[in-house]
């Protein structure tokens, strides 16, 4: 088995075939992509990217070059990668970026789910803990150990607002720990004798959501301090202001209005899932890919947070990863049908454990986008499958899972049933919408997505979807 690539040496590998330095104007990444700003894409060394044993698939839009790593790897080749180019042109590339990204609104989504991303670690390993202490409690093994299982999953879910309210400060360009502070607030156990309005308090009213608009205000308030506060008094009067006056708008009017905004975040879940369940999650899973495509996904990672944080697992994931289903199962259609590809066979046989893992770049890229028509058939296999687990949860059999991140076979481990653990039900109704997903989007894609060019001409292929 190959050892896996340093990150240091995929990033200086990737580094002159996107043109050096001076031809790269913006760095991010999201769970799976490097995505970076071109002066000149003519520069790029398409195929040898492309080539390279780390790069799982490559796609182009309007403003970014974005190399698919997949998740873990690209969160330690991003870093590797900016050093590189600190070093190779200082501090120019860092400028460049952020006046990139201060278009106002057109990153926002971008910035929020930069909040929450940093935390989907914790949010995985808390996830799958619960779920343990879940199943030893259902089989009523370990009762000693249960206890303690519990106690270190709940924990960070318990002070999630405070890491909301760091990373908020940080994005937004705040002091990290004052952002925390202020959304401490939230959590404090002392705001039960706090009365608005008439009404007492809770701690962890408002939660991710309160959480991320005061530490926003926090953030606008120092930077009002900073600029206005004589430096010899800045060190007194900026934090002091920062944590009171967001603290106070917070106590008298965020927590209320954000705890309202989340309970009926919850209260749409729940009335979806018993009211609609199955038309609600035809439509989720049908669309979901299209957002991937587009990474308008992220923006969701607040609401699935929410969910968590309010109910203790997130009944649209395991819908939305049925999007992952239809892929795969429109890859193997194309596997099958088209023997005379061996570039697309080779390309699918190396992206289906991923794909079959829940990411979904490497088939999107690869495989179905620049086919076409199996990425609408994909669509629709991830709509049936959506549509399966959405039908169950309405009858009385619902599927959440306890953390973001992973889906398709990885999401096993943090599935939640109605009954507070991963039951057998449980892993049987997701276990029947992956396999509704896989064998819809391969009867899609044999029947209706691959046109007769596509399968007589070796070397045909329809134009990529726009």
């Amino acid at each position: 088995m190959t050892a896996p690539t340093d990150p240091g040496t995929t990033a200086a590998a990737l580094l002159p075939l996107l043109g050096g330095a001076d031809n790269i104007t913006s760095v991010a990444h999201c769970m799976t992509r490097l995505r970076v700003g071109l002066r000149d894409r003519t520069r790029v060394r398409d195929a040898e990217v492309r080539a390279h044993p780390a790069v799982l698939g490559v796609v182009q839009d309007e403003d970014t070059y974005q190399i698919v790593l997949g998740p873990g790897t690209v969160a330690r080749v991003t870093p590797e990668f900016e050093a590189l180019l600190v070093t190779a042109r200082g501090e120019a590339v860092r400028a460049a970026q952020k006046a990139r990204n201060a278009t106002p609104g057109k990153l926002f989504l971008r910035r929020v789910a930069n909040v929450f991303v940093p935390l989907i670690p914790a949010l995985i390993g808390c996830g799958i803990i619960a779920g343990l202490a879940g199943l030893l409690i259902n089989l009523r093994w370990l009762p000693g150990l249960t206890p303690a299982l519990t106690a270190v999953a709940s924990g960070f879910m318990a002070l999630i607002a405070v890491f909301v309210g760091y990373n908020t400060a940080k994005e937004f360009g705040g002091t990290p720990v004052l952002g925390g502070a202020v959304a401490a607030v939230i959590v404090y156990a002392g705001v039960t004798n706090v009365h608005v309005l008439g009404h007492q308090l809770a701690p962890g009213q408002g939660g991710v959501l309160g959480a991320l608009a005061a530490a926003a205000l926090a953030t606008r308030v120092e930077k009002w301090c900073r600029r206005r506060v004589p430096e010899a008094l800045d060190v007194l009067v900026t934090p002091t202001l920062t944590v009171l006056v967001p603290g106070l708008v917070t106590l008298f009017g965020l927590m209320l209005v954000a705890g309202a905004v989340s309970t009926a975040i919850g209260d749409a879940a729940d009335w979806l899932l018993g009211n609609a369940g199955a038309a609600a999650g035809f439509v989720l899973g049908g669309l979901f890919l299209p957002l991937v495509m587009l990474g308008l996904h992220q923006a969701l990672i607040p609401i699935h947070t929410t969910l968590i944080e309010q109910q203790g697992s997130t009944v649209l994931l395991p819908i939305l990863a049925m999007a992952g289903a239809g892929q795969v199962g429109a890859a193997a259609a194309v596997y099958v049908r088209l023997r005379h590809r061996t570039d697309l066979r080779r390309t699918i046989r190396s992206a289906m454990p991923a794909g079959l893992l829940g990411v979904g770049e490497p088939l999107i890229y690869g495989v179905s986008l620049p086919l076409g028509r199996p990425f609408v058939t994909a669509c629709v296999g991830g709509a049936f499958g959506g549509g399966f687990i959405g039908l169950l949860g309405m009858l009385g059999d619902p599927v959440g899972s306890t953390a973001i991140g992973p889906s398709g076979w990885a999401l096993f481990p943090l599935l939640h049933g109605g009954d507070g653990g991963p039951a057998l039900t449980t892993v049987a109704v997701y276990a029947g919408g992956l396999l509704t997903g896989y064998v819809t989007g391969f009867l899609a894609t044999w029947f209706f997505g691959l046109g007769e060019a596509v399968l007589t001409d070796p070397a045909a292929t329809a134009p990529p979807a726009p």
